[in-house]
Formats: C-alpha cells, structure tokens, sequence
C-alpha cells in the first residue's frame, strides 16, 4: 500500500446508532464489547443469528454522541432492518447515511504520520473532525477514513495524496485472507468463529451475553472448530459457489464466495489437509492460501 494513495470504498456503507440506550443495546447484540470503542479506539464486530451462524460483520467507531457502523453497502438496509427489530423499545436511532458519508483509506505509513497516532489495531484520531483509524482486524489493511462526502475531496488535497483504483487495496485484503466482499454469500452458512472473528478481533468472550453467544462460546471451550474461512488460489479452471473441494475424492471444503477474491470454508483439522497441497474443485485445480496471522 503506497503511502501517498488513498482508495476510495464505494463499496462501503455507513448507519448511525445513538440514544440514551446505545450502549446496552449494541451490548446485547454484537460480538465484541461495545465498551472497547472509545475516541481513541475502534472496533470489529459482527451480527450473529441466535444459533451463532453469521449474518454481517462491520467497523464500529465513536463519532459524537453515537457509533458509526462501516459495513459492506450492499448489505447495509438488511443489516439496518435487523437492527430495527432489535431496538423494541430502547431509545435508540438509527440513521443510514451512505449518500452522506463514505469511507476511504490510507495506509499504516500515512496514518502513523498524524500527532497522537500510534501502532496498534483500532488506534483512532480525529482528522478535521472526522475519525481516522488503524483497522481494528489487521493494522496492514492501513487506516479507514469516515467523512462526509462533502468534505472528502478537500481532505485529499489536505493530506497530499493520490486517489488510486480500490481494487488495489482489496487485492492486499485478499492477500491477508480477510473478506471483504460478497459477504451476503455468507449468511446462516457458517457460524462466525469460523470467520475468523477471534483472530481479527471480533469477538470478545468475556463481554457475556449476546445474539449467537452460547454456541459460539461452546465451540471455543470445547475446542470443537475445526473449519475456517480460507482465500482460494485458482490455479486452473473456474470455480462456482458450493463446489465441493476435495483431495483424492475426500472432502475437505466448498466454495463460499467465488468471486474475484474467492474464499471457501475448509476443513482445516482434516487428515487430508495441508496448505502445500493442491486441490480439485469442480474442474479446477486450486491451493488453500494461509494468512500470516492465522494460527492453526
């Protein structure tokens, strides 16, 4: 990631969450501690079904007396829609302003070049009133700038940097084994530890209850995860989601997402299973890419 580009995520939409009740509410329901997120630190999050499968995942940071949620755009109204059913009657609004607000990023470089920035995953500041911060799954992906569309190109100018293609930087998020894309291909097909969530900083097991916590909590205690959401290296041919991917006819996998940056979800614990192996899948030949922060 260059240090003097910014990467503009259109892709990305942004909902508002304030009240008298916001902090209880966001409590109950996400996966990690909403009490984490402060002026000077961000979260990541996720949204679970009570049975701990994965519904959405998303960036919480403080803004005023409220969070902003950074989630991916195309599942930003259901992702609004199910947070309404869980308001009842908590005071609690919530606003979907992705005409009004976008998010860009920068890289780490950049970012720790800011007074009071440091080195670690969440760090947040304010640049001109808006918040900036390291990304709270992997400080690699750079820094994620929220700020009004208004605002957006005099910042460019101000911080002296280049808007490059995004393409670049999901091509750096798919290096990291990070998705951040297709992810409504996702939902009730895998539970969310097994996104993931505990080595990117999603979850957090101390926090108690909330939406999808018993399972998720049983899965770890007992030590029974044994599959995880992995980038597929399409080595040739093409690939389509819920292709079986095997070794030697044993089934070790399918395909999730099958996208420009396909990820499947892999059983990683398999005696047939090994990173330096290659695979069939469908009538592809693919390699399981391992993530420098996976730890397995």
């Amino acid at each position: 990631m260059n240090k003097n580009s910014i990467y503009n995520l259109d892709d990305r939409g942004v909902l508002y969450i304030y009240g008298d009740d916001v902090l209880e509410y966001l409590q109950n329901i996400i996966t990690n501690d909403i009490n984490k997120v402060s002026e000077n630190n961000s979260c990541f999050a996720s949204l679970l079904t009570p049975q701990g499968k994965y519904l959405f995942d998303f960036i919480i940071v403080k803004h005023k007396k409220g969070f902003l949620v950074d989630c991916e755009k195309s599942q930003i109204e259901d992702l609004y829609n199910q947070l309404k059913i869980y308001k009842l009657r908590s005071k609690v609004e919530i606003l979907n302003l992705s005409n009004e607000f976008v998010v860009a990023v920068i890289s780490k470089e950049k970012f720790l070049s800011f007074d009071n920035a440091n080195d670690q995953t969440g760090n947040t500041i304010k640049y001109r009133e808006d918040p900036i911060f390291l990304d709270p799954r992997n400080k690699e992906l750079g820094a994620r700038l929220i700020i009004n569309l208004e605002k957006l190109h005099l910042s460019i100018k101000k911080l002296e940097v280049k808007v490059e293609n995004a393409d670049l930087y999901y091509n750096q998020s798919f290096k990291l084994g990070i998705v951040q894309n297709g992810t409504e291909r996702l939902k009730n097909k895998l539970f969310g530890i097994e996104c993931n969530f505990e080595d990117l900083n999603a979850l957090d097991f101390k926090k108690g209850c909330y939406v999808g916590q018993e399972n998720t909590a049983r899965i770890k205690l007992k030590d029974k995860l044994s599959k995880k959401l992995l980038p597929i290296e399409i080595l040739e041919g093409s690939i389509k989601i819920d292709d079986e991917i095997s070794f030697n006819s044993n089934k070790i996998g399918k395909v999730l997402i099958d996208e420009k940056h396909p990820f499947g979800l892999i059983k990683f614990k398999d005696k047939n299973f090994d990173f330096n192996k290659k695979f069939t899948c469908g009538n592809a030949i693919i390699k399981i890419l391992k993530p420098q922060w996976l730890k397995i």
